[in-house]
């Protein structure tokens, strides 16, 4: 049976700035070609140059004359977050929008960073909260919107607090989780201390569901020099539509919740989908590990403790 089209309107996004992380393919690709064809100026802060000028070859080719602008950002690095930072603070621009989209996932081996944090902990969610942190003066400035990328993960198993780096015991899948559900409440509680503060920034979190993205593919970087057998499972299943989505239809819900008007703070936009795997964006309950304000507060001051920056009190 032939997969009936999912799309979103996007509304007219002239005279706006946009920054979307891990925008060199996959879903952040589409993120970025999509705010781009519709008047954004888009910031692709990557990892990999080379990977980063042909993601802007690839979004010029549908859009000629699209305002994007490569950056050099390694999230797992919190010197380059800093200096990623501080260049745009140079430059004063206002940032409208910002999707907090990069990620890795479940390296078979724990790996650390060269801040000694583990990998996925480190890229997934510290970077991104260092990230905000080095933005805020320009998030506030536009009045930004805020889409922090989670994940259906953050819908099983915890946070180690005895162990947030993985030090004693290694679960790929299970630090995966944690990192996924620390960003979450960090999203949440970051739209909390926005409006106690007023900063007037809307924060608030997507995922994409399950799709054959890059996340299971081959990744020298983390280890793995194969796809696993999983992705191979999720694009037989997404080419003949069975509940999962495409790489076209996994980037909605962050794009619904970056640029609808109705998109509101604190507020999870997934596919609507069975399990939430696929199907069209749309707003649902917060997954029950995101629901601990107490949590949300904890992880935001364990953040600041280990990243060494810190946000105006809230």
């Amino acid at each position: 049976m032939p997969r009936r089209p999912i799309d979103i309107t996007v509304p007219d996004l002239s005279g706006k700035r946009a920054v979307v992380t891990g925008a060199s393919d996959g879903i952040g690709l589409g993120l970025a070609t999509r705010l781009a064809a519709a008047g954004a100026e888009v910031l692709l802060p990557v990892r990999n140059p080379r990977k980063g000028q042909a993601a802007i070859a690839t979004i010029r080719r549908s859009t000629p004359l699209a305002n994007v602008a490569l950056h050099t950002l390694d999230l797992s690095s919190l010197a380059s977050v800093a200096a990623f930072g501080e260049t745009l603070q140079t430059q004063g621009s206002p940032i409208h929008i910002l999707i907090n989209n990069a990620g890795v996932m479940t390296p078979p081996d724990r790996k650390t960073t060269a801040d000694g944090f583990e990998l996925q902990f480190a890229t997934n969610h510290l970077g991104h909260f260092a990230l905000v942190a080095q933005l805020l003066p320009l998030l506030r400035a536009g009045q930004a919107r805020v889409t922090s990328q989670i994940s259906v993960a953050a819908n099983r198993n915890a946070i180690n607090w005895q162990d947030l780096n993985w030090e004693r015991t290694y679960d790929g899948m299970k630090a995966y989780s944690q990192s996924k559900i620390a960003f979450g409440l960090f999203g949440l509680e970051l739209d909390r201390r926005s409006r106690v503060g007023g900063w007037g920034i809307t924060s608030n979190l997507s995922h994409p569901g399950v799709a054959p993205t890059n996340l299971l593919a081959a990744r020298p970087e983390v280890g793995r020099d194969k796809e696993t057998a999983g992705r191979k499972l999720i694009s037989a299943l997404s080419a003949h539509g069975i509940l999962l989505g495409t790489v076209e239809t996994a980037k909605l819900p962050a794009l619904h919740a970056a640029t609808a008007a109705h998109a509101q703070g604190a507020r999870l936009y997934v596919p609507s989908g069975l399990g939430h795997l696929g199907g069209p964006p749309g707003e649902q309950k917060l997954y029950s590990r995101l629901r601990s304000a107490a949590d949300a507060r904890r992880i935001w001051h364990v953040s600041e403790e280990l990243t060494k920056v810190s946000f105006p009190n809230g």
